[in-house]
C-alpha cells in the first residue's frame, strides 16, 4: 500500500510507523474522518479543527515522544496529545539541529 493514494480518505497517511495523518481539506472538530492504513480505511474523530494541510494524531502521543510523519521524526511532544488532537509548533518541538538534544541523544546511544 506505500505511496498509493486510494479515493474515500480524508487524511493521508504514509508509514505504519507515523503517529500523524495529513488533512486533504479543511476539517471540523467532532467531526469523524477516515485514513488508510495497512489494515485498511480507519475511523477517527477530531478533537480539534484540522486545517488542509496539518497534521491530525491518528493515536495518542505521550509527553516527550517522538512524533513520525511519513516514517521520520519531525519533532517531539511538549504536551500529551490525544488522539483526533491538530498537531503543529504549539504541541511538537523540532529537535533537529539542536545542539543541546544532539549531546543528550548521543550520550544515550552510547
Amino acid at each position: 500500500m506505500e505511496h498509493v493514494i486510494e479515493k474515500g480518505a480524508d487524511a493521508l497517511y504514509m508509514d505504519e510507523r507515523d503517529h500523524v495523518a495529513t488533512a486533504l481539506r479543511d476539517m471540523q472538530a467532532g467531526e469523524s474522518i477516515h485514513y488508510r492504513s495497512a489494515a485498511g480505511l480507519q475511523l477517527i474523530t477530531l478533537i480539534d479543527p484540522i486545517p488542509f494541510g496539518h497534521k491530525v494524531a491518528i493515536a495518542g502521543i505521550a509527553f516527550g515522544q517522538d512524533v513520525r510523519k511519513y516514517g521520520e521524526v519531525i519533532g517531539r511532544a511538549v504536551v500529551e496529545i490525544e488522539a483526533g488532537s491538530h498537531v503543529h509548533v504549539h504541541n511538537i518541538e523540532g529537535i533537529r539541529g539542536r545542539g543541546d538534544l544532539g549531546t543528550k541523544e548521543a550520550a544515550e546511544r552510547a
